[in-house]
């Protein structure tokens, strides 16, 4: 089974300007850290509704405008990340981090890449530096990611212990939810990995991931009723996705 690990982009912490390049004057009045940061937030927009070749010019623009403005690597990179660029999105995601060695966002994001690059192991001193970060204004992300790349790893111990720590900060953090409800299908503890999926169907619809698991729980449980809910609503409303394929695979 495939865990999610999360790339998010929490948005902005604007770092002050670097000597030279921040305060220099373009033509149009604009400071090159301005240039940037406008750039910047257009990318980071742009990228948000999958227009990568807008975003994509923007981000440029704004890592030309000024190169020492981290916020334009990092949301560079996880666009090169997204179209599958992986050289360029670490060259990015690295010059960022030696911009801005303790933004959370930046180490955040960084961590992410790591751990779906499949490297765990040096990813987990970034997720905590993110969650150190104490102008981090969502360290529960940061905890979900170290969470899931232990998962992913297969540390679930240690997995848990991160969840856990996410929840605390935000009780319905649905990610942190999800990949709780796996950590504990995992180790075996069936009826809390029921409540987990449940709290994270209360708070959003569900995925193709989250009622392929439904599905896995239920049958775990002998509840034959309750699995094919999940899987009609898993052929129903996801039927190209890889879950439901699977899915059929084992009916054939």
């Amino acid at each position: 089974m495939n865990y999610r690990s999360i790339t998010y982009i929490t948005g902005f912490i604007f770092l002050s300007a670097c000597a030279g390049s921040g305060s220099l004057k373009n033509r149009g009045g604009s400071t090159a850290r301005e240039t940037s940061e406008i750039n910047t937030s257009l990318g980071q927009e742009y990228l948000s509704r999958g227009q990568y070749e807008i975003a994509l010019e923007k981000l440029k623009k704004a890592t030309n405008a000024d190169s020492s403005y981290a916020p334009a690597h990092t949301v560079l990179a996880v666009l090169y990340e997204q179209i599958g660029e992986q050289a360029s999105a670490e060259k990015h995601y690295l010059r960022a981090v030696k911009l801005a060695p303790d933004n959370g966002d930046v180490n955040n994001n960084y961590g992410a890449f790591l751990c779906q690059s499949g490297r765990g192991g040096s990813a987990e001193k970034y997720f905590l530096t993110a969650i150190d970060d104490p102008f981090h204004r969502t360290p529960a992300v940061a905890f979900t990611n170290a969470g899931s790349c232990e998962l992913q790893s297969g540390n679930l111990d240690k997995a848990e212990r991160y969840l856990r720590q996410s929840l605390e900060y935000d009780a319905e953090f649905a990610d942190a939810l999800l990949a709780m409800a796996h950590v504990s299908v995992l180790k075996g503890e069936n009826l809390s990995a029921r409540a987990f999926l449940q709290r994270y169907e209360s708070a959003g619809p569900g995925t193709a991931e989250s009622l392929s698991l439904g599905i896995r729980i239920e049958s775990r449980l002998q509840n034959e009723q309750g699995a094919n809910e999940y899987l009609d609503q898993l052929l129903v409303r996801f039927p190209r996705s890889k879950q439901a394929e699977e899915i059929r695979g084992e009916l054939r």
